[in-house]
């Protein structure tokens, strides 16, 4: 019988994706080097995909440097398959401007001038960020041959045929045989939760506006008029996205005061923004900082033997209780290094004398509570991360006039801290997260959380994390103060409450920490939407759970099941069936997984999660196409597979 040459789908062709597939290029002389063929559904263009697309409004940027973002696989990464080095985002800039990279596309101006004054600590366009996302795509297709068709539609059905084989059907009519099927899906809608749909048939009844949480570059903003109060909840990165599409997209412009401040020249057509959040504050500033201390060392408290310790002791790990005191302790340890050997005229003691008393200390002891008072007087620089997550908390206002006092003061002296070259002990606790974060899923077995921790982990972890560490550059924060200065916004405070007056047919907000409120005709809810498999509108995900191939993540907790809404994978990132097997041809990677996801770029250099992800995945996923090319070929489906580019 001839060979079998097996066929992988990858449903989504975003960058998660063309890591997968260059992992898979890297790793097949090893595991597997016979023929493949591999398909890639994407509808829009394959390595930046729908959220990385180049149509976006140009004034959306990355939230990070052009020389923390990579796309390659380096030394510095765990896994077994071989590290292939290229250049990062700053890098490739550089090589397109002086000829040395080839094979991309003819630019237009605005981008050869981006490109032309990249450097490694300008934060990107979203549209410059998508053209190293696609040739990194071309570069991994290439190296892969004739084996990659891409095509340029949509996937909307899933189904396992009888003698083995998946059958992906596709928008276009086309069907592809699936040996193995990739779901890289990225962030997906789904239709709003009752609360949300409640308030858009509120806002559609008397005549206003709601926009259900979403993408915000992807929401149609245009019933807002110009001077209208819009309520706005949430004020993290998609917030961010906000300001620039209703001020800056709507014609307004910032410019430099003679005092090297910021001043806004509205347009006249911006409304009038009234935000809050759970925290009352916006995500901190990215760090402008360098360290000037002892260089971050390899973490010392969270690690894979401490880790191997608890769980030697323990069925189950609770979060908050085993595993948070050494986080914690990790956070303060690269905090406090940084703090008396980069700035020893702040220090009461020696670096070396404090370290080997801060070992043997619990985090919440009053010992180490005690030590830090010893060596740093300034009670000001004492690492408070229970304050640093919630910094209003506590507070009472008298009035919206303190919120407005309280809010803009603690974004300037978050500039203060991490936009100035006095304060790097903010950029070593960043670094210090940013360790433990890439580091949780490698040492930490899901399996072995209770039920309400792996929900703390997807949940309050993660947003305190991107709180922190995945927040805007600092000039987005000082535009910020220059659109309050403007009157075009105001801020609500913490704990926001939004209801729906049905007398007035008007929203209200307000915090409980003020008692003030305010009414508005608009109310837009800027976060993503929650991922949900049941809700999804994504027809792969909901075919798959129609089908029974995938379903939720349900967790037993004390409060009984809760579901996370993200598709369950095991830990070799194979779908899990409704019957609770793991399936050993289907696989599910990215955000709306149950892994523990860290993104799909990352900064050269940290021993990335998405990259080692990537490389178990690619190797399994060979493995597997290793056994089925000795297994004589699957009966064909009746309707042809796809070929070509569709």
């Amino acid at each position: 019988m001839p060979a079998n040459i097996p066929a992988v789908v990858f449903i989504g062709g975003g960058p998660r994706a063309a890591g997968v597939l260059e992992r898979i290029a890297a790793n097949r002389p090893d595991v597997f080097a016979g023929p493949l063929e591999i398909h890639v559904v994407e509808p829009y263009v394959p390595g930046s995909g729908r959220i990385w697309r180049y149509d976006q409004h140009p004034g959306l940027l990355l939230n990070s440097t052009a020389a923390d973002i990579t796309m390659f696989t380096d030394a510095s990464v765990a896994c077994d398959g071989p590290a292939v080095p290229g250049p990062g985002l700053a890098e490739w800039a550089a090589g397109v401007v002086d000829g040395s990279i080839t094979g991309v596309p003819d630019f237009p101006r605005q981008l050869w001038d981006q490109l032309g004054s990249l450097t490694g600590t300008t934060f990107p366009t979203r549209q410059l960020q998508s053209q190293y996302l696609e040739w990194f795509f071309r570069r991994t297709a290439k190296s892969l041959g004739r084996s990659v068709t891409v095509h340029r539609t949509t996937a909307v059905d899933i189904t396992t045929l009888p003698h083995g084989p998946h059958e992906v059907r596709l928008a276009n009519g086309h069907i592809l045989r699936a040996d193995i099927v990739v779901t890289a899906l990225g962030h997906t809608d789904s239709r709003p939760d009752a609360a949300s749909a409640g308030w858009s048939r509120f806002a559609a009844r008397h005549g206003g506006f709601h926009a259900a949480p979403s993408y915000t570059t992807d929401v149609d903003y245009s019933a807002i008029a110009p001077g209208q109060d819009v309520i706005v909840a949430g004020m993290g990165l998609a917030f961010v996205d906000l300001l620039v599409l209703l001020m800056e997209g709507r014609g307004g412009r910032f410019e430099e005061t003679s005092d090297g401040g910021l001043r806004y020249l509205p347009s006249g057509r911006e409304p009038r923004l009234w935000a809050g959040s759970r925290r009352g504050v916006p995500y901190h500033s990215k760090i402008s900082s360098a360290l000037r201390g002892q260089a971050p060392a390899p973490l010392k408290f969270f690690t894979a033997s401490a880790v191997e310790a608890l769980l030697q002791r323990h069925d189950e790990l609770d979060f908050r209780s085993r595993l948070w005191p050494l986080i914690a302790k990790e956070a303060g340890y690269g905090y406090y290094r940084e703090l008396l050997t980069g700035s020893p005229e702040r220090s009461g003691m020696g670096w070396e004398e404090f370290a080997s008393r801060y070992s043997g200390l619990d985090w919440y002891s009053t010992a180490r509570a005690d030590l830090v008072a010893a060596a740093v007087p300034d009670a000001s620089l004492h690492l408070d991360l229970e304050r640093l997550d919630r910094p209003l908390d506590g507070r009472r206002f008298a009035g919206l006039e303190e919120v407005q006092s309280a809010v803009t003061g603690y974004i300037e002296e978050d500039l203060a801290l991490r936009d100035s070259r006095d304060h790097p002990e903010t950029l070593a606790l960043f670094l210090a997260l940013l360790h433990v974060y890439m580091e949780l899923g490698r040492v930490v077995p899901a399996e072995r959380l209770n039920a309400g921790s792996q929900q703390t982990v997807h949940g309050w972890w993660h947003g305190f994390f991107s709180f922190v560490d995945s927040g805007p550059p600092p000039h987005r924060l000082r535009q910020m103060l220059a659109l309050h200065r403007a009157g075009l916004l105001q801020f609500l405070g913490p704990g926001l409450e939004v209801t729906a007056d049905e007398a007035t047919g008007m929203f209200r907000a307000g915090s409980p920490q003020s008692g003030a409120t305010i009414t508005a005709s608009a109310f837009i809810e800027a976060r993503l939407p929650s991922t949900s498999v049941t809700r999804s509108l994504n027809p792969v995900l909901a075919s798959l759970h129609r089908n029974g191939l995938g379903t939720e993540q349900q967790l037993l907790t004390a409060d009984g099941i809760h579901s996370t809404g993200k598709l369950l994978v095991s830990s070799r990132h194979q779908l899990v069936d409704a019957g609770g097997t793991p399936q050993a041809t289907l696989f599910g990677i990215g955000p709306g997984t149950s892994g523990w996801g860290a993104g799909a770029f990352a900064r050269p250099g940290t021993n990335a999660a998405p990259f080692r992800e990537n490389d178990a995945l690619a190797r399994a996923i060979l493995t597997v196409a290793r056994g089925l090319a000795t297994k004589p070929p699957a009966t064909m489906s009746p309707e042809p597979a796809a070929v070509g580019k569709n």
